[in-house]
């Protein structure tokens, strides 16, 4: 990493930059890529962060899910900081930034450098300069039958085009994606978690489409018909093309569109929003999805709770949490519509579960100890479905305050679950009633309650959310993460985690879960529960059971039939 660091730094003068910034996101500004140059200049391998490599030092940016990871991974050669210090950042000032105009969006620029310093744009990646890194595997972009999703092709470009007319814009620029994948009905193998097709697209308010990506990828889609020949577009004409386009006005997306391409359509139409309403239409699931999903659910439902029994009752070995996460995607690879990971697992026991994303490897991990607690954060894609599940669990008993905390993070779980959303609608005043109980003794945890998530795409995806800060309405049909938590650094690990969809029954809006997996009792003060949550635990299990059970041995059912 030194010599890298090295390295970099003897390309400033001849580029004449005071330092380098360097985003984990790729291109695409997709969270999980296979690209990842942030960790190459700095062995930090978390899924959000920004480095800054200076002559004389180095700082890096992340979030609050990894405080402690940075610290071990990078800490020697970075001054660590939260993404809160990058706004309007004064931690250096009159300095000259190189960047690639293509890794990040204008506002970005706006919001963290241009207060106190000046940015300088740099075509040719320095990073890659230094070490590139190829993804030579090409998987083409399939498609997804009307019976899968739910709606067609055309009636979301319709939705879009409407959009544009009531704005008054003749294009829109969909640089996100996740959400080209959403408006053609397609998937692809370009995210290492996620079935993303690497691509953008052009819909024009007369609904005219123009899919821009690399043919090699696209071509099934052509000879399927599932796109027309001009409607492809080579991602090295795209400057060509647009010089061509007839009209004034382009609406892109503030979140996606990088520097790069927003100067190419500035150069020809005038900018009228910088918002891509595609985000809330995928946002709210149909039936289809939903119904999808929570199959999805209780195949993984069968394959954790298997696995649970498995580690807390079967095993007798002494095994490492590289082990652990290898049996439990054994479990789901038993049923064929099980895919690949939604994310790496995250299994630590003991002090390693207080590293919120924490990523186990054979060279750094612990061998699960019987007296310690173990949190496991796993998650899967499936025909057709994503989940993300947390569970804590023991292996022997604990000392009261692990207890008590415990129960605290499951009664804030209990609360959001039970969330009155006619009344509490947004994500900020759902994410106080998680915290309530961890507050009242002084505790809290440094990560959002819940992220929003997709329908066989990314398990992470907004705009709602559930965290201190999001204002964005709970409607009818959207998922999002209900996972509270508790973490003593160097010592132990707490989160539970259930995936919930907004559900509707006589004009009210209520949490209805999706995850199907056993909550774990042996770490649970009952005399800290209220009758209320006594009486959710049970109901909760009494589903799980009624939607698991038959898929399980005589054994696993007899165990499951005891959290009743």
């Amino acid at each position: 990493m030194r010599n890298y660091i090295k390295i970099l730094r003897s390309k400033f003068k001849k580029y004449e930059i005071d330092g380098y910034v360097i985003p984990k996101n790729d291109d695409y500004f997709t969270e999980y890529s296979k690209l990842n140059r942030l960790e190459v200049i700095s062995k930090f391998s978390g899924s959000a962060g920004l480095a800054i490599i200076f002559k004389n030092k180095n700082y890096l940016f992340t979030d609050g899910r990894y405080t402690i990871q940075s610290q071990i991974e990078s800490g020697k050669n970075f001054k660590i900081y939260g993404f809160e210090k990058l706004i309007n950042c004064s931690l250096f000032k009159n300095l000259t930034l190189g960047i690639d105009p293509k890794l990040f969006t204008n506002s970005q620029i706006k919001n963290y450098f241009l207060k106190h310093n000046k940015v300088k744009f740099i075509e040719k990646n320095l990073i890659d300069e230094i070490k590139l890194q190829r993804d030579n595997l090409v998987i083409p972009f399939f498609s997804l039958n009307k019976t899968i999703v739910g709606e067609n092709t055309s009636s979301k470009i319709n939705k879009i085009s409407k959009y544009l007319k009531k704005n008054k814009s003749d294009y829109i620029f969909i640089s996100a994606p996740e959400n080209v994948a959403w408006i053609l009905n397609i998937r692809g193998g370009d995210g290492p978690n996620s079935p993303i097709p690497n691509s953008r697209l052009i819909i024009s308010k007369s609904k005219k489409i123009l899919l821009i990506s690399k043919l090699v990828k696209c071509k099934k889609l052509i000879n399927r018909k599932v796109i027309k020949r001009n409607q492809f577009l080579d991602i090295n004409k795209f400057s060509e093309k647009i010089a061509k386009l007839k009209g004034k006005n382009f609406i892109i997306d503030d979140k996606s569109c990088s520097i790069f391409y927003e100067n190419l359509i500035k150069s020809k139409f005038k900018i009228v929003d910088r918002e891509d309403p595609t985000y809330f239409l995928k946002a709210v699931k149909n039936k289809n999805e939903i119904k999808n999903m929570m199959e999805a659910h209780i195949l993984d439902g069968v394959a954790l709770t298997k696995f649970i029994y498995w580690i807390k009752k079967i095993n007798k070995k002494r095994i490492t949490e590289v082990q652990a996460a290898e049996k439990l995607e054994s479990f789901r690879k038993i049923h064929k519509s099980f895919l690949y990971p939604s994310f790496d697992t995250i299994a630590g026991s003991g002090k390693n579960g207080a590293i919120v994303h924490y990523r186990a490897n054979k060279h750094n991990c612990k061998i699960i100890n019987k007296s310690d607690i173990f949190l496991c954060d796993s998650g899967g894609q499936y025909k057709y479905g994503t989940t993300d599940v947390t569970r804590t669990i023991c292996f022997s008993d604990q000392n009261q305050n692990i207890k008590n905390i415990y129960t605290k993070v499951l009664k804030g779980h209990i609360a959001v679950a039970t969330t009155n959303i006619n009344k509490d609608n947004i994500g900020k005043k759902i994410d106080s009633r998680a915290r309530k109980f961890l507050k009242a003794s002084n505790l809290d945890y440094a990560h959002g309650t819940g992220h929003g998530v997709g329908f066989f795409l990314n398990v992470h995806e907004g705009p709602q959310s559930i965290t201190k800060i999001n204002k964005v309405k709970i409607k009818q049909g959207m998922i999002l993460s209900n996972e509270p938590g508790y973490y003593k650094e160097g010592k132990f690990g707490i989160r539970i985690e259930n995936l919930v969809y907004v559900n509707k029954k006589n004009g009210k809006l209520f949490f209805e879960n999706l995850t199907m997996v056993p909550i774990e009792k042996d770490l649970i003060n009952f005399k800290l529960l209220t009758s209320s949550e006594k009486n959710y635990l049970f109901k909760y299990h009494l589903n799980v059971y009624s939607k698991i059970s038959k898929y399980l041995n005589r054994d696993e059912r007899k165990w499951l039939a005891g959290f009743l």
